[in-house]
């Protein structure tokens, strides 16, 4: 989840200020017993989702952000100026909308993107190179995604899932990506996970993908034959096992992001690739999650 972004030459130029989100028409997704997933209808509401992720990146896993977002104890950069950002809201909590967000993430899409200085993802992988193999497609980028320490459930797992899947079809997406992150910046304390992902769920072919020359670190660890598959999947992040669940592939590299303090992996998820068991679940028809 590199930062680094103001410091590269396709850093996006801000289109719009913040304060220029305005409601969207159909924008609740979904909803589960008291929470509800939708998008930011303002800037004070995108403000407290940056403020939620400071509060997991930062003060949970002790990422080192800018001076500026530090002192204002926000995680923001010039992507949340264009991007949408998904909330799931705790309607139970008494206050105001901003006071009831749990988790966000963070969607971007792909013409939406190339007119800003393209995806975030493209400072840490070989973006370009994907998108040049499939020009008949549009892709969608997920990232950002953290919730609450005490909301880390199935429930609220299932409710991000649930929003980015009707958003995806809503605006006709045909693939999503984004980075998934283990914790600290030694991949070798990961092998085990690492292995696992390189061995089974390598993106091949027209959607292989690696980390940017120069920050590639292998993924390939340990043999296939020494790889314990029950014991891999309890050693992943829930988010990635979450991606494996709907069918999703990973990159042939990962990368090191020393700000965040994380170990970043490129998830590659077509939209033709998820399993019919969650297609049938959440449903084809995005209108089905909307209000």
């Amino acid at each position: 989840m590199s930062i680094d972004i103001l410091n590269r030459d396709t850093t996006p130029e801000v289109s719009r200020p913040a304060a220029a989100v305005a409601p969207k028409e159909g924008d609740v997704l979904g909803r589960i017993g008291n929470l509800e997933t939708r998008l930011a209808r303002t800037a004070r509401e995108i403000d407290a989702a940056q403020h939620v992720r400071y509060r997991v990146f930062v003060q949970e896993m002790q990422a080192q952000l800018p001076p500026e977002a530090m002192r204002r104890e926000r995680d923001f950069d010039a992507y949340d100026a264009f991007c949408d950002h998904l909330l799931v809201l705790d309607r139970s909590i008494e206050g105001d909308s901003e006071d009831q967000i749990v988790g966000t993430y963070r969607l971007l899409r792909q013409d939406v993107a190339m007119v800003n200085g393209g995806f975030y993802s493209a400072s840490e992988f070989a973006i370009d190179e994907l998108l040049a193999r499939h020009p008949d497609k549009r892709f969608m980028e997920l990232g950002r995604s953290c919730v609450l320490p005490e909301y880390r459930t199935k429930r609220t797992v299932e409710l991000l899932w649930q929003g980015n899947w009707a958003y995806a079809l809503k605006h006709g997406m045909s693939a999503m990506f984004g980075c998934a992150s283990f914790p600290g910046v030694h991949p070798e304390s990961h092998a085990l996970a690492l292995s696992f992902l390189h061995h089974t769920v390598l993106a091949k072919g027209e959607w292989a993908v690696g980390a940017l020359p120069g920050q590639a670190r292998s993924m390939d660890l340990m043999p296939k034959e020494a790889v314990n598959p029950k014991k891999a999947l309890m050693a992943l992040p829930p988010l990635i096992k979450g991606y494996l669940r709907l069918g999703a592939m990973v990159g042939s590299t990962a990368v090191v992001d020393h700000a965040f303090n994380t170990t970043d992996v490129l998830i590659v998820l077509p939209i033709a690739s998820i399993s019919d068991r969650y297609l049938n679940y959440y449903g084809a028809d995005a209108g089905r999650f909307a209000s």
